[in-house]
C-alpha cells in the first residue's frame, strides 16, 4: 500500500519579486499574491492522494527543481522538501487520521533583467498538517487542513525569499478512484488558502483555490505510469495598505507525465515518484516548468 505521492507541501518556491516596490520603478507587469507567493504549492497531491495508508510512521524527501519568468524577472528554484507523517491505528471518525510536519531548504535565484539580481541559500516555512481519510471499495475519500507557519528566510528587502512572511490557512477535500485489481487509479483534490496580513509589508493576499489531479496504470506489482496536473486560481484580490496596484487575481494551469516505481525496503515499503509540470494559461503570474522526484518510505501493508 503507497500513500500519496508527495503529501503536503507548501509555500511557493517561486518567492520572487516584490510587486508593490518594483511595480512602481520598472515596467513590467506586477503578479498576484505578494511577489508571486502563494502558500501552497500546487502539485503537493498528487496518486493515490485520498488512499489511507499503513499505520505508523511515514517518511519523504522531495527534490523540486522550477523555472518560470514573467517579463522582466525569471526565477529559479532548487529545493529539498522533508516530512514525517504517523498515521493513526484507532479510526476517527470512522476514517484515519494523519499528522504531518514538512520543511524544506534549498536555493533561489531571482534576476529582474540587467538590473538586479539575488541568489541565496534558505529555508522555508514550517507546516503543520492534519488529514483524515475513508476508504469504500475502489472509493477514497479525504479531507486536510494545514497552516503555514512564517518561520523561513524572509527579508521584505530581498529579491529571493524561502518563507511568504505571513501565517495562513489551507484545507479541502480529495477523492480518489483505486481499482486494485485492474491497477487504474484517478485522483483529485481540491482546496482553498485564506492569507493573512504580512506585517512588514502591510500586504495580504487573496483567498486562493487549487486543484491537483492525477490518472495513472500500474503495471505489474511495481510500475507506474501516467498523467498529472494542477489548477491555480486567485478568487479574491489583493488588499491592505500595501497592495497599492490593485487586486490583480492570478492563475495557471499545468500538465505533464509521471511515473512511479515501488521497491522493498527491509520490511517496509518504499516509493519512487518522478513528476513533471509544464504550466500553461498563466495570468499575474510566474509560469515555466517544474520537476519532482520524491522518495517515501513507509510501513509494509499486509
Amino acid at each position: 500500500m503507497i500513500q500519496s505521492a508527495t503529501g503536503f507541501i507548501t509555500s511557493r518556491a517561486m518567492a520572487g519579486w516584490l510587486g508593490v516596490a518594483l511595480a512602481t520603478s520598472l515596467s513590467g507587469p506586477a503578479r498576484a499574491d505578494e511577489g508571486g507567493a502563494n502558500l501552497y504549492l500546487a502539485g503537493s497531491f498528487a496518486s493515490m492522494a485520498a488512499v489511507p495508508g499503513v499505520a505508523g510512521w511515514s517518511t519523504s524527501l522531495t527534490y523540486y527543481h522550477a523555472t518560470a519568468k514573467i517579463r522582466p524577472v525569471t526565477e529559479k528554484a532548487d529545493l529539498a522538501y522533508a516530512g514525517v507523517t504517523y498515521s493513526f491505528a484507532t479510526p476517527v471518525l470512522d476514517g484515519q487520521l494523519a499528522l504531518s510536519l514538512f520543511g524544506a531548504v534549498g536555493r533561489m535565484d531571482v534576476g529582474i533583467a540587467d538590473i538586479r539580481n539575488d541568489t541565496r541559500l534558505g529555508i522555508m516555512d514550517v507546516t503543520p498538517a492534519a488529514s483524515l481519510r475513508w476508504s469504500a471499495g475502489n472509493h477514497n475519500y479525504l479531507v486536510y487542513t494545514l497552516t503555514n507557519a512564517p518561520s523561513g528566510t524572509y527579508n521584505a528587502s530581498r529579491l529571493a525569499n524561502f518563507g511568504i512572511g505571513h501565517w495562513g490557512q489551507d484545507g479541502g477535500f480529495g477523492y480518489t478512484y483505486y481499482d486494485k485489481d485492474l491497477g487504474y487509479e484517478l485522483s483529485a483534490v481540491a482546496g482553498m488558502t485564506y492569507n493573512f496580513e504580512n506585517p512588514k509589508t502591510k500586504y495580504q493576499n487573496g483567498i486562493d483555490a487549487h486543484i491537483d489531479f492525477s490518472a495513472s496504470k500500474f503495471i505489474g506489482t511495481q510500475y507506474q505510469l501516467g498523467l498529472v496536473g494542477y489548477v491555480y486560481q486567485q478568487v479574491t484580490g489583493d488588499y491592505g495598505r500595501g497592495a497599492t496596484l490593485g487586486p490583480f487575481k492570478g492563475r495557471v494551469a499545468a500538465l505533464g507525465p509521471q511515473a512511479g516505481y515501488l521497491f522493498p525496503v527491509g520490511g517496509a515499503q518504499g516509493y519512487m515518484n518522478l513528476k513533471f509540470y509544464r504550466e500553461f494559461a498563466g495570468e499575474n503570474r510566474p509560469a515555466g516548468w517544474n520537476l519532482w522526484l520524491t522518495i517515501s518510505i513507509s510501513p509494509q501493508g499486509a
